[in-house]
């Protein structure tokens, strides 16, 4: 199992994380991936296998104490986000003006 944190626009987001199969996860975040956006993970379908995994990762809330890493990050209603994540890798964070995050 790999950890996602859902961080989510709306101002009463408490950015939860699940628990999802490799399978799974392997459905929301491509290859060498572990930034997504909503938006673009729909866009790439499969819509009903993406929707059917959603609903059972939605079902596997984890403590954040109990949490043992996160594996991914999915962002909702954050599209203005995306510009810091170019390669959708958290480690590869970026400023707008190309300098690094980290």
């Amino acid at each position: 199992m790999k950890n996602i944190q859902v961080i989510d626009g709306a101002d009463n987001s408490v950015y939860d994380i699940f628990a999802a199969t490799d399978e799974e996860f392997a459905l929301i975040f491509p290859e060498g991936q572990d930034v997504g956006f909503i938006e673009e993970v729909m866009a790439r379908g499969p819509e009903r296998e993406l929707d059917e995994a959603l609903t059972r990762i939605w079902k596997r809330r984890i403590s954040k104490r109990d949490a043992m890493g996160i594996h991914g990050i999915l962002f909702y209603e954050l599209d203005h986000k995306k510009q810091y994540y170019p390669t959708r890798r958290d480690e590869e964070a970026i400023n707008p003006d190309g300098t690094r995050l980290r």
